[in-house]
């Protein structure tokens, strides 16, 4: 029988065998005290990698979102961020509950972009009427689509005439990277162009490189010793961590320049897709395809999909995203099934809940 095509997200990701044997040779300590060494080299790497000082190993990206944003802002401040994005929308609203941070959440185009003069006009005045405006979030990708470089430029220069700070929430950071690499330029190059606009950046190992677990925050030593100080509140201090580090630094050293790989099926996938009535495919930049499906069929596509083995989330509009668990064979038996669909017609939905998105 052939096995189950899990394109719900890159989150799904197995670890290879050569990452778990690199987890299992990790060298460990206890991270608490400080003295994990495959911990340590982890750190100090992504922050190098990236461009910062320092570097904080973190569970989830959602914990590394909630320290940075605790770290640039206390109690009364405010951050602008997108009204969809994941920090603002996602993440339980964290910032507000656990740090007391305002959040001012401003419209977005369908890149992802906020205009900018909505950013401008959003600063507040420093007036005791107001929250005080500290930090500018952005986000890379965003639904699947690397932010262009200028805008990244331009929002965070304004950014920092008013005096505020940028965070970025880069989950699929190294996506954005491997899409918009200039001809010969690494992966990490490009990673690297992208975090020298901000003063922090939270990247993900979990999703497209393939780690089980994990994320880190980079900043100056100054914002992650801040962030240290949230992480252990926030419940974040593990021990023997670094069998963890151990497998997002494998990832690092051998899955960054792969992602094209994802890409490309990504792309096989979009146009395999094309042209199928009752269904609009949104063009794939990365690893994320999107489409919409007409009449409300959504739940019904998704059960009749997952019936044949290839499983996305969704319900009016569905998601595919492209791993390395996925390979062409893979992707062409989502486009087989899904034309099946269309025309054979589908049997009515088990649940919606089957068809409940993912946001990640």
């Amino acid at each position: 029988m052939n096995r189950v095509v899990d394109l719900r997200s890159d989150t799904v990701t197995q670890p290879t065998a050569a990452m778990r044997a690199a987890m299992f040779a990790a060298p460990l300590g206890d991270d608490v005290f400080g003295d994990d060494p495959s911990i340590n080299a982890l750190q100090e790497r992504v922050a190098d990698m990236l461009g910062f000082e320092a570097a904080l190993f973190m569970p989830t990206g959602t914990q590394s979102n909630l320290c940075g944003l605790m770290a640039h802002c206390q109690r009364g401040d405010e951050y602008i961020v997108g009204q969809s994005a994941h920090t603002y929308r996602y993440e339980g609203g964290g910032a507000a509950v656990l740090g007391s941070i305002q959040p001012q959440p401003l419209a977005q185009n369908a890149s992802g972009q906020m205009a900018l003069a909505d950013i401008a006009s959003a600063i507040k005045p420093d007036d005791c009427h107001f929250a005080r405006t500290k930090l500018l979030c952005l986000e890379n990708t965003w639904n699947g689509h690397p932010m262009p470089m200028d805008y990244l430029a331009q929002a965070t220069t304004l950014a920092r005439q008013h005096g505020l700070a940028a965070h970025l929430d880069g989950a699929r950071l190294f996506n954005a990277a491997a899409a918009s690499a200039a001809p010969g330029e690494t992966v990490a190059a490009a990673a690297r162009r992208i975090t020298s606009y901000f003063d922090s950046v939270s990247v993900c190992f979990s999703k497209g490189l393939g780690a089980p677990i994990g994320s880190a925050l980079c900043g100056s030593k100054a914002l992650i010793a801040r962030a240290h100080r949230v992480r252990k509140m926030a419940g974040g201090g593990m021990r023997q961590s670094g069998l963890l580090a151990a497998a997002a630094t494998h990832a690092l050293e051998h899955h960054l320049e792969r992602l094209a790989d994802d890409h490309a099926l990504a792309q096989r996938l979009a146009q395999g897709l094309q042209g199928i009535d009752g269904l609009q495919v949104r063009s794939a930049q990365t690893n994320i395809v999107f489409v919409d499906v007409a009449d409300g069929r959504g739940p019904d596509l998704l059960a009749f999909l997952k019936a044949r083995g290839v499983l996305a989330t969704g319900l009016i509009g569905l998601r595919f995203v492209t791993h390395l668990d996925v390979d062409a064979a893979g992707i062409d038996r989502a486009i087989d099934a899904t034309r099946a669909f269309f025309s054979q017609g589908a049997a009515p939905a088990s649940a919606l809940a089957a068809g409940r998105a993912a946001v990640y």
